[in-house]
């Protein structure tokens, strides 16, 4: 079985959704695996204030997940049109992967949430593809072949599946939100496998 790394930081459920829902598209496709993990929050005080494992949700993130994962799907909640500190704060940290290349021809994916419809979904979804791409992924989006793409009132983008989760921050995915992040999920999930067997 292969692994696609499902990594994500969530706030308040939302991203977390979506990475669940990502992780069962993944595993909808044979002989393919999702491992969900996090990144801890990012303190203004300067000694180690999180617990080694996190109370809620999926385990912390460390350096051989990267590198025994054969994809990667990326979520974060929006922050002024991009993403998280957390998220950012982990990929500023993955200088030695960079160097060795232990992402580089993988497929990744990146997803997101917000608190309003225009709160900066696509530029958010676009900035999380930076650092991947300088990490050489193949990164993937969600073609109008997905009919949702194009009829959703909520969230649900051609640059990655995202969630609208309003002013009260919730977690509650739409039908089509939920569609598009498990086609999503399925997609890199048999990208990945295509890779691993040297099909096309």
């Amino acid at each position: 079985m292969k692994e696609i790394l499902v990594l994500y930081y969530s706030h308040r459920g939302s991203v977390r959704a979506l990475a669940e829902q990502i992780a069962l598209g993944v595993q909808s496709v044979p002989g393919m695996l999702a491992r969900l993990r996090t990144v801890p929050k990012v303190s203004a005080v300067c000694e180690a204030v999180e617990s080694d494992v996190p109370a809620l949700g999926s385990p912390y993130v460390e350096a051989r997940d990267l590198a025994e994962c054969v994809g990667l799907a990326l979520g974060s909640p929006t922050r002024f049109g991009n993403m998280a500190a957390p998220v950012k704060y982990f990929l500023d940290g993955t200088g030695l992967e960079w160097h060795n290349g232990t992402l580089a021809g993988k497929p990744a994916c990146v997803f997101t949430s917000t608190a309003s419809m225009h709160g900066g979904q696509e530029s958010t979804l676009l900035s999380m593809m930076i650092p991947l791409l300088h990490h050489g992924m193949l990164v993937l989006g969600l073609p109008y072949t997905q009919p949702a793409v194009n009829a959703t009132r909520s969230g649900g983008t051609p640059y990655g599946a995202s969630h609208v989760a309003g002013a009260d921050g919730d977690a509650v995915l739409t039908e089509d939100e939920r569609v598009l992040a498990m086609a999503q999920g399925r997609r890199l999930a048999e990208v990945a496998r295509r890779l691993c067997t040297g099909g096309v």
